[in-house]
């Protein structure tokens, strides 16, 4: 296997998405177009990558960091100008490298990586990615001589009858010999109707220098889309959930309805859990073996262990014990961890707090910035009083304490084990262990209250 590089064209400013965003860092299921490009760009055995930056130079080089060298394109002068600002870091090189655009996010290493072996074992100066469009409308053609070698791509607008009648299309994804590439660069020409310098420019070179121009035709034709507007975005992602949705499928994982539910490429999903409708899981999520999650449960940047259930619920940066049940409509805040066997139910949120094994919160209660042990207890309508309008303080629970319903924790505070708050009561000091805390004001009961009521 020869050096290996990559140029990707990432310098256009997108202008037919109307959009402020510069158009390769558009998401496609919540990567940046150009992220994925990176990435199944890296899969194929690249040593060195340099993407051609121009509009959005600072938030593309922010995104990619240092995966990726840069080469600035200051004026929009067409693709082989693009390639060219990259002479600087490869033009010296010996090797193969890979020019592709930023705005194709579908392509998959594997797809990269046969394009550069078929490359290299037919000794070809240049190889074309290709496909077969059942509608080749718009893409350049690809007219092959008689023993199967590239004569020439013919542009949609140029093509004569019977070469606008063939199916293979090219991609815009080339392979060169890197010397050769940029030696054909240096006598690319803008003499054309928009004055630019075209990349395809140089095939016809190669062509006439008597070297070999071959093409690899690719197996799955969606791959090969470039998004240039919304509607474009749109595919690609619906062809992106696709492809994950029906990997983790591959992979033991059973869906209620995959078309419906969103899954990001770094989440990992244990095998026999069951995904249900309209589920967005995004980020680094991790979700173990045998979990069920509900319809439109949305789960984010968490680890979620072996036998957990959510129903309808929302779970940001956070852990989940195994055997925990969550839900409906619960709603777990980042900085939380839950224990094992962990009962969070309707309309309970959970910030920034450690829920002890067996604790249970079963409605309608808010723990905000506490502690609490094991099998405790937490009664309907509790609220951590966790803020002064200052600052935010804690609270600590001990194990198998038993909180009443609609009872105030006011931070800071402590309640110790099998400690107990009486149903209704504000808590402002420490309770200890074993002891019983009841803070509520003296009944009082005002006879003939209705009559006195119904005469004003």
């Amino acid at each position: 296997m020869s050096n290996r590089m990559a140029i990707v064209l990432a310098a256009g400013k997108g202008t037919r998405m109307k959009s402020s965003l510069y158009k390769v860092l558009h998401p496609v299921c919540g990567l940046p177009m150009v992220e994925h490009v990176i990435r199944s760009v890296k899969q194929s055995g690249v040593s060195q990558i340099v993407t051609i930056v121009g509009h959005g130079a600072e938030k593309v080089q922010e995104v990619l960091g240092d995966h990726s060298q840069y080469a600035l394109q200051e004026e929009q002068l067409g693709t082989g100008h693009a390639v060219l600002q990259a002479k600087d870091l490869l033009g010296t090189l010996d090797g193969t490298t890979l020019v592709i655009c930023g705005d194709t996010p579908l392509l998959t290493g594997e797809t990269l990586t046969e394009l550069f072996d078929t490359h290299e074992k037919s000794g070809a100066k240049a190889t074309i990615l290709t496909a077969i469009a059942d509608d080749s409308t718009g893409y350049g053609r690809i007219v092959r001589s008689a023993n199967d070698e590239v004569a020439k791509i013919v542009e949609q607008k140029d093509a004569q009858a019977a070469e606008l009648a063939i199916k293979e299309i090219n991609t815009g994804t080339y392979v060169f010999d890197n010397q050769a590439l940029f030696n054909a660069l240096s006598h690319v020409t803008n003499d054309n109707a928009q004055g630019e310098y075209y990349l395809p420019d140089v095939i016809e070179l190669i062509k006439a220098d008597g070297d070999v121009v071959s093409a690899h035709i690719m197996d799955d034709m969606d791959e090969a889309i470039g998004v240039n507007d919304r509607v474009a975005l749109s595919q690609a992602q619906r062809t992106m959930m696709r492809r994950i949705n029906l990997a983790h499928m591959r992979n033991g994982v059973t869906f209620g309805n995959a078309d419906s539910t969103y899954i990001e490429p770094d989440v990992v999903i244990g095998n026999d859990t069951v995904i249900e409708a309209g589920v967005h899981l995004k980020g680094q999520t991790i979700i173990g073996s045998n979990c069920f999650v509900g319809m439109n449960s949305e789960i984010v940047d968490s680890q979620i262990a072996d036998h957990v259930t959510i129903t309808q619920s929302v779970i940001e940066e956070s852990i989940i014990g195994e055997r925990t049940d969550i839900g409906p409509f619960a709603h777990i805040r980042p900085n939380s961890v839950l224990g094992k066997e962990v009962h969070i139910g309707n309309f309970v949120e959970v910030k920034n707090s450690r829920v002890g094994d067996e604790t249970k919160a079963g409605h309608l209660a808010y723990i905000g910035d506490a502690d609490l042990g094991k099998k405790i207890n937490v009664g309907c309508g509790t609220i951590f009083v966790n803020y002064n309008g200052k600052s935010k303080a804690r609270s600590n629970i001990g194990d198998q304490a038993f909180i009443g319903s609609n009872a105030n924790i006011v931070a800071p505070v402590n309640v110790g084990e099998k400690g107990f708050v009486a149903a209704g009561s504000t808590i402002i000091n420490d309770v200890p262990a074993e002891a019983l805390a009841i803070s509520r004001t003296e009944q009082k009961n005002v006879p003939n209250y209705w009559e006195k009521l119904s005469k004003k």
